[in-house]
């Protein structure tokens, strides 16, 4: 069985220099950050072939065409250059199986001339390409899960330093909570603010603020935290205004129910003897500008307080599924209620 773990595949892919071929004949790349399965998948198959830009050399090839014509892979992969030297198949990705035609490839002994990398997508892990690269001595099997803050800083600071800029720590960090959950939308979004300060040597918190920020986001953390620190004039007042521009009390709710576990999971490691710096600085996708508040969210609500809340909240949930006419009344009153008292 051969499949990298998480802090593997980093390695594996510098290790595998500009000409060099992987040692396993199929390699497929594949979960469900499809943007990060594109990009090691291009990687590969890039730094596979001597020329990239040779159509002879790395081919491009659909798994819907191959599910349609099983021979397809295997005639491909067989194939002699016809000027020689080796060749890298792409697989993109399919809707459809075609394990059959891999497993029918990695059959063939001495497969030394070809490369076949494969974007598999999200795949399950009862798969059955998934669980035939697995288990295959010819076959590696990389698996692309959502970036951790960690990886999310690198290609922030690999992408910004290729630009000339060296990001401040605030900067970085307020970069790294806008971002994240595919890594190509997070390469698009980087764009973004690379063009917005394109001819300028530095970049700052209110680039950030201006590119990034999504705004209907920015309004549903501002009734969240209305209402975890004691605000109810606030609270009333956001409400109406998201409720009036069409999003549901539900989801609102949602979004408070969820800053309440993150609340009480923060409040339990400070109890644990954690500084309350120290766990804002975990806190994955919290705003820069919202670090004090929450900060003084923490001080007000202790994890009994916070466990009522959830409790509250998952009601209130639920009674807006059941009684729909009455959501906007049953979301608001909910939300005061978590403003005037005290936790």
């Amino acid at each position: 069985m051969v499949a990298l773990k998480a802090n593997e595949i980093e390695g594996f892919l510098k290790r595998n220099a500009a000409g060099q071929a992987p040692q396993y004949p199929v390699v497929l790349v594949y979960g469900p950050d499809i943007g990060l399965v594109n990009e090691r998948a291009k990687a590969i198959a890039e730094k596979a072939t001597e020329d990239p830009d040779d159509p002879f050399q790395l081919i491009r090839i659909d798994g819907d065409v191959i599910a349609s014509d099983p021979r397809r892979l295997v005639d491909e992969a067989t194939t002699v250059g016809l000027f020689g030297g080796r060749r890298t198949i792409w697989v993109k990705p399919s809707s459809r199986n075609f394990a059959a035609s891999v497993e029918t490839l990695l059959a063939i002994p001495d497969l030394t001339d070809t490369v076949v990398v494969i974007e598999g997508g999200d795949l399950a892990k009862s798969a059955p390409l998934r669980t035939l690269c697995e288990k295959s001595r010819n076959a590696l099997a990389i698996p692309c899960y959502a970036d951790s803050e960690r990886d999310l800083a690198a290609v922030v600071e690999d992408m910004f330093r290729q630009e000339g800029f060296a990001l401040s720590r605030d900067v970085r960090q307020a970069i790294v909570a806008s971002v994240g959950g595919d890594r190509l939308a997070t390469r698009g979004e980087l764009a973004k603010l690379l063009l917005y300060v394109h001819g300028r040597n530095e970049v700052t918190l209110d680039d950030v603020e201006a590119v990034l920020a999504d705004v209907s986001s920015l309004a549903m953390d501002a009734i969240v935290d209305a209402a975890f620190s004691g605000n109810p004039a606030a609270v009333e007042s956001n409400f109406h205004r998201l409720v009036a521009e069409g999003t549901h009390s539900s989801v609102i709710l949602g979004a408070a129910l969820r800053h309440a576990l993150s609340l009480l999971q923060a409040r339990l490691d400070i109890e644990e003897g954690r500084s309350a710096s120290a766990v804002l600085e975990n806190w994955r996708g919290l705003h820069f500008k919202r670090k004090a508040q929450v900060e003084r969210q923490l001080s007000r609500w202790s994890a009994d307080g916070l466990k009522t809340a959830i409790r509250n909240l998952q009601s209130s949930l639920l009674e807006t599924r059941r009684f729909s006419v009455l959501s906007d009344d049953i979301g608001g009153r909910t939300l005061l209620s978590l403003a005037i008292r005290r936790g």
